[in-house]
């Protein structure tokens, strides 16, 4: 098992299935366009057996599938059916909701129990206003049929000063009334955002601001979270939980287990680190040789991890999944 000098070690994957995306959010990509898949994107058998390695060579237990946007992946059925057989202790996926009608069916045949779904405000102007594409209705009706056909959904939200930190509190309200868990996500350095500091400060909104806001409606508690957990949760006695992904104000660097393999073959570390490793050749080689070579590359990953804080990173967040 690889484990640095601080106790980490890899036990949480991330696939981004593509980095295709029927949104264009103004805190992911700085020009308006969609996203499209890359050229050189892997097969579903080939990521499926980049999973499959991952899981002896570093011990993976959790899979969360991204994006991009997963859903609009042609390779999503495959790889669902696939990695539904490898063992996982659990298996999730986040998605903007936007074809989660259409995909539902898929999702419950193939035993996904968790969503996290990315929508930033209940109010419709401001929905495409900041992900400059898609529908609010059809986002909410697919909630609706998710949480019926009962799916656990956690929502997550990016405060954003000037554009929805209106909606804490009606977004608040509304994943309580509904049984969502909602999770405030702290707007984050990367890509254009890194590069412009400038704008990064004017639309941040930080923890004590939004636990300001919230207390003024409700009493909370701090509640138990896994020790990797990225989320400090809160408890509103008798209707529910809320999270905070507090990067900014309580960085989680010490704690944090996650990899992240990228639809072109990449393996990420860390969000923060410019550096990645190339395993997409790997994939197509017998166990007994890409396992050792696998290894190696894991350990370089592990090195990339900033020890204390998240200090941003160039990055688009969605190429590499959230």
């Amino acid at each position: 098992m690889i484990v640095d000098r601080q106790g980490r070690r890899f036990r949480n994957l991330r696939v981004s299935l593509t980095a295709a995306c029927n949104y264009a959010c103004t805190y992911c990509v700085p020009d308006g366009k969609r996203l499209v898949a890359a050229q050189d994107e892997l097969s579903a058998d080939a990521m499926l057996r980049g999973v499959a390695y991952l899981i002896e060579a570093a011990g993976i237990e959790r899979v969360r599938i991204t994006g991009g946007e997963p859903l609009v992946s042609p390779k999503l059925d495959a790889f669902l059916r696939g990695v539904s057989q490898l063992g996982l202790a659990d298996i999730s996926l986040t998605s903007n909701a936007q074809l989660l009608t259409r995909k539902l069916p898929l999702l419950l045949e193939c035993g996904i129990h968790r969503l996290n779904i990315s929508l930033d405000t209940l109010d419709a102007a401001a929905f495409r206003g900041i992900a400059r594409s898609g529908d609010l209705a059809t986002v909410l009706d697919g909630l609706q049929q998710a949480s019926a056909a009962g799916l656990q959904l956690k929502i997550n939200m990016v405060p954003l000063r000037g554009q929805n930190l209106d909606q804490v509190l009606p977004m608040l309200d509304y994943c309580l009334a509904n049984g969502f868990e909602l999770r405030f996500i702290e707007l984050m350095r990367m890509g254009h955002l890194a590069r412009d500091p400038n704008a990064f400060q004017r639309q941040f909104v930080g923890m004590p601001e939004l636990l300001a806001m919230i207390g003024q409606r409700y009493a909370y508690s701090q509640a138990v979270a896994p020790l990797d957990a990225t989320a400090l949760r809160y408890e509103i006695p008798g209707l529910g939980f809320f999270g905070v992904i507090a990067n900014e104000s309580v960085p989680f660097c010490r704690t944090c287990s996650r990899l992240r393999l990228s639809s072109s073959g990449w393996l990420h570390g860390c969000l923060s680190s410019s550096n990645r490793h190339y395993v997409g050749d790997l994939l197509d080689k017998p166990r007994h040789q890409a396992l050792p070579a696998l290894q190696g590359m894991l350990v370089k990953a592990l090195a990339d991890k900033q020890d204390v804080a998240f200090t941003g990173g160039a990055t688009v967040m969605k190429i590499i999944g959230g």
